[in-house]
């Protein structure tokens, strides 16, 4: 039970705006208890999720602090136009190093339905955990 707390609070940690590796993380909780593989797997993609959805709501809270054209800005732009794009399904790269935060955020910034973020933040992330397991288990 131990180990489910720990990769909970890792994955959501890693997926607010602080540095983690919420991979290697699981990578070791499965070498260790290899028969829990699926739990981990699932509470990883819940904690990661629920660190995205932090990052959502800050994205909103933003509005305030941040302009259109502050985020039009060289550094945000790629981003920004890549939300604008393809809209809430841009979020299935929410699990992507670097960029993955900033979409959370963007799509807060620019409020994007909550309930369908989520639900593809959680389809994005749990295919990369499932992905990783897989590949962990096939190396143990």
């Amino acid at each position: 039970m131990a180990e489910l707390w720990l990769m909970f609070s890792g994955a959501f940690l890693a997926a607010t705006l602080l540095p983690g590796g919420s991979e290697a993380l699981l990578v070791g909780l499965i070498a260790d208890q290899d028969s829990q593989w699926l739990q981990l797997v699932i509470v990883a993609s819940i904690g990661n999720t629920l660190g995205s959805i932090t990052s959502y709501y800050l994205g909103r809270l933003g509005r305030f602090a941040r302009t259109p054209e502050d985020l039009a800005a060289a550094r945000y732009r790629h981003s920004v136009g890549l939300v604008r794009r393809y809209g809430v399904w841009s979020l299935l790269l929410a699990w992507m190093p670097l960029i993955g935060d900033l979409l959370c955020l963007l799509a807060g910034w620019l409020k994007l339905p909550l309930i369908s973020s989520s639900v593809l933040i959680f389809i994005g992330k749990s295919i990369r955990y499932l992905v990783i397991a897989a590949l962990t288990l096939q190396f143990i």
